[in-house]
């Protein structure tokens, strides 16, 4: 037989037994429904007690993650993530989406806006030595419109030539609607802060005059956020040979107006020029080489432009290259601290650029201006970093040279470095180990 239940009546109920349905009728007023309702308060408030405060904590962190993920499935909302920067650049280390928004900047960049913020201290002694390397007729300072302009014309005389030539007609100017449309641009670029660009601005790089069309929204005003934006388009959208025009008629000349007036650059085109190392070979034709042969690069310029070397990988090959070309090219004092940078990366440069190196530095043999301080130390560098690939005659000229060239703390150090290791020639004359 299936067991018999226990009623939960009231005391009228007998135990172990069960009631009839006439006397359950006329027990009705003793079956309340507050009663059940009460029992369930005293079980709700069991479980209240039951529910302590740790537990609640994780009950609340595990929705808080529920809902992170379906927000990022969903795309229903964006989570705050504070990225530290990455100075490493590299094939997958750069995202240059150009719809990406300009980011809030957080404790993630507050070191290095910082470091770019403050004024550059220079020693007076050191720039007064590099002063006398520096040209003594420079190329007059054009603006940046004068520059564009210069080039466009000499581009459309040429195009039209041939145009006329052919056809008999004339090239055909921009269409008025253009105009007013990058007039347009140039108004917002003048006040740009954060958020999206123009959708007119970001097919600049796809159009066939692009300079042309990047003339009219004026460059010369666009704020130091806008230039970080168009540098990150423009970088990766053109090639290397259109970026490299972009780094030197646009970028560059900004960069030197801005170190000129405030002694520091701007943290936004300090980034600018980090940016433009996704295409190094263009960062080089078109910033640094060009810094180094205008003759007029001052020691706080060198320093700021120098300090992205430091910061960023650079493929060796570029590096060689400019390394050749810094070189080769007159002395003008800003070479040295270039030259010290990328010596301190430690690549494993060619023997023609050893070489190279070498020879930049004999030059200064019969030398009778005082050399920097710069100077000595991209030797010491030199000596320090490829004392073993040198052969013995390199290091008996340079020897030589620093009976000439002689600072009273470096040059016992670079004497040292010499001698104290074997030579490229020597390693190679030696025979091999035997073995057992």
């Amino acid at each position: 037989m299936p067991k018999v239940k226990k009623s939960k009546g009231g005391s009228g109920e007998k135990r172990g037994g069960t009631v009839g349905l006439a006397d359950q009728i006329l027990q009705g007023d003793a079956v309340k429904a507050s009663s059940r309702v009460k029992s369930r308060d005293r079980r709700q408030e069991d479980e209240d007690e039951y529910v302590d405060e740790r537990l609640s904590r994780k009950i609340l962190e595990q929705a808080r993650i529920q809902q992170e993920e379906l927000q990022t499935e969903y795309g229903l909302g964006k989570t705050e993530t504070k990225k530290k920067p990455s100075t490493v650049l590299g094939s997958g280390s750069q995202e240059l989406d150009s719809d990406e928004e300009w980011p809030a900047l957080g404790q993630a960049g507050e070191e290095e806006e910082a470091e770019c913020g403050a004024e550059v201290e220079v020693d007076p002694e050191d720039e007064k030595a590099i002063q006398m390397f520096m040209s003594k007729n420079p190329p007059l300072r054009r603006t940046l419109a004068d520059i564009i302009m210069e080039k466009i014309t000499e581009k459309q005389t040429e195009v039209g030539t041939v145009m006329s030539e052919v056809s008999g007609r004339p090239l055909p100017q921009l269409d008025p609607r253009i105009i007013e449309v990058y007039r347009g641009v140039n108004k917002v670029l003048s006040k740009y802060r954060s958020g999206k660009l123009p959708k007119a601005f970001k097919i600049i790089p796809a159009l066939s005059n692009w300079e042309q069309v990047l003339y009219l929204t004026e460059p010369e005003t666009w704020t130091a956020a806008a230039m970080y934006q168009a540098t990150r388009i423009f970088s990766s959208n053109l090639k290397e040979r259109m970026a490299q025009r972009f780094y030197n008629l646009v970028l560059l000349p900004r960069i030197r107006d801005d170190i000129a007036e405030y002694k520091r650059l701007n943290f936004h085109l300090y980034s600018a020029l980090k940016k433009a190392l996704f295409k190094p070979g263009a960062w080089f034709k078109g910033i640094l080489l060009p810094l180094c042969e205008s003759g007029t690069c001052t020691l706080r310029e060198a320093v700021i432009v120098g300090s992205i070397l430091t910061k960023c990988s650079i493929p060796v090959l570029h590096s060689s290259a400019a390394m050749l070309k810094l070189a080769e090219m007159e002395y003008n004092g800003a070479n040295s601290i270039f030259l010290r940078l990328l010596l301190d990366k430690k690549y494993a440069l060619p023997f023609r650029v050893l070489d190279a190196l070498i020879a930049h530095f004999l030059r200064f043999r019969k030398e009778k201006r005082t050399l920097p301080v710069l100077w000595h130390q991209s030797l010491l560098t030199l000596a320090q970093r490829y004392k073993a690939d040198l052969a013995s005659e390199q290091k008996g000229a340079l020897l030589e040279l620093i009976k000439y060239q002689t600072h009273p703390q470096i040059s016992p150090e670079v004497r040292r470095e010499l001698l104290s290791s074997e030579s490229r020639d020597e390693e190679m004359a030696a025979p091999p180990m035997a073995l057992d």
